[in-house]
């Protein structure tokens, strides 16, 4: 592994040299254990700590088959599915390996009774299975997290319908969180030259949810002027949401949880904010039971903010906590756009303001290789900026999900795998000294 390092820093390794590296038999990855996924069984959630489940372990590298890479992973992120996944809900992702591994015998890999995880990357190309033309070994890539198969008609037209869809690292094995990653080669990316390994891995997974989810055809469509209502404006997905909008020429609404993620928004150019935990929104009386009065107040300071005006969109991604008032809040005609649900799956919401009030909701999900592809060219030129706060080593991940779990952080949380350090892997330093200040801005907060 040290001579694979070795290459990747010297940063001017010929392709030849990189391909005659020998691939390592084993590699260390982040793993939860498939004997251990009753170990919370009657733990609430919120008391469910990762670092207890999240193991480091050396694990051999698999078998490379036809159309896939092998990626030296200089860095990773934390995603929630990463959270789920190690707190073992709201199902053990040992289900998604062995569905897996009924499809086929290349398939059957990834049904082991351990699961590397991790949907984001950033590294460098080792070796390619037979049939990959565009990728050699040595290019530096980022990867996005859509695993399909292709074999039926269903998903030639968006990717994302195809009926053997999965998300890479956590309904696939072998993922990000690791020094070594199997992938399908076309996951692979231009990883964006001017940042730093860390940086190029944090937006992957977020941001290409993000512009499928608001900008593209198969989410809300978003187009100039439009109010948009952004639930956690600062946070891994929202602090994109919220670039895109002021990007496209719509008009941020941004709902956060303290001042300090409210100054974030500010720095992005945010002008309406909404301070949750300020305002004091308490959308459930009880478990049971939504208030429609907060609903109403919540809907009368949005249009004090916006000028009498309703949202067109609704960027939904809490879910249950949320849903309730999001779709009262989207005006006649709008569209309430949804994914994820980590405040609860099961919504609840009033279904007169919907269909009396001609609104829509639609469901996202990740985003289509086209989607993936765009959103990753927005940011190699420089007109979308990771969110990077903070990032720890391989050995902490454990921590770095936890703080993901308690919502203790801002914007993405990166994690080192193969890369030493933080700051590594720059090649265009003329291009990032034009946007350091944007690069940085969620880091020290």
């Amino acid at each position: 592994m040290q001579q694979i390092l070795d290459a990747i820093l010297a940063g001017d390794t010929p392709t030849a040299d990189f391909a005659a590296l020998e691939v390592p038999e084993s590699y260390r990855g982040v793993t939860v254990h498939k004997d251990e996924a009753d170990m919370f069984e009657g733990v609430p959630s919120s008391e469910k700590d990762p670092r207890r489940s999240l193991h480091v372990d050396e694990v051999p590298v698999p078998e490379l088959g036809p159309g896939e890479a092998l990626v030296a992973v200089m860095a990773s992120a934390i995603n929630y599915n990463t959270v789920w996944t190690s707190i073992f809900e709201p199902v053990s992702t040992f289900g998604f390996l062995e569905r897996y591994g009924r499809l086929s015998p290349l398939a059957k890999r990834h049904d082991l009774p351990y699961h590397v995880v991790g949907s984001d990357l950033a590294g460098v190309v080792l070796a390619t299975g037979p049939g990959v033309h565009l990728w050699k070994a040595g290019d530096e890539v980022v990867a996005h997290c859509l695993s399909v198969e292709l074999e039926s008609p269903d998903g030639h037209n968006d990717t994302m319908l195809d009926p053997e869809q999965r998300i890479w690292g956590f309904e696939t094995n072998f993922g990000g969180l690791a020094e070594i990653a199997l992938v399908k080669s076309n996951q692979l990316m231009p990883k964006p030259g001017h940042l730093t390994w860390e940086e190029a891995a944090s937006p992957g997974l977020v941001n290409s949810t993000a512009y499928r989810q608001l900008v593209s055809r198969n989410g809300a469509g978003m187009k100039q002027g439009d109010n948009v209502l952004i639930w956690g404006a600062s946070g891994g997905l929202g602090g994109f949401a919220t670039q895109y909008a002021l990007n496209g020429g719509a008009v941020p609404v941004c709902v956060v949880s303290s001042e300090e993620k409210a100054d974030i928004c500010r720095s992005m150019g945010a002008e309406l904010i909404i301070n949750r935990s300020e305002e004091g929104y308490r959308f459930w009386k009880d478990e049971q039971t939504q208030d429609p009065k907060e609903w109403r107040r919540f809907g009368a300071r949005i249009r004090e903010l916006t000028g009498g005006e309703d949202v067109d969109i609704v960027f939904e991604h809490p879910g249950r906590e949320t849903f309730g008032a999001s779709v009262y809040a989207a005006r006649k005609g709008g569209t309430i756009v949804t994914c994820a649900s980590t405040s609860g799956y099961l919504h609840q919401y009033d279904n007169r303001y919907l269909w009396m009030n001609l609104k829509s909701i639609i469901g996202s999900h990740f985003a289509n290789y086209r989607e993936s592809w765009e959103a990753n060219r927005l940011v190699s030129k420089g007109m979308i900026h990771p969110t990077l706060s903070q990032t720890y080593p391989l050995e902490e991940v454990g921590q770095a999900a936890l703080d993901v779990h308690r919502n203790a952080h801002q914007g993405k949380v990166g994690v080192l795998c193969l890369a030493p350090e933080e700051g590594l892997g720059v090649r265009d330093h003329e291009m990032r000294d034009r946007h350091l200040e944007e690069i940085n801005r969620f880091r020290g907060v």
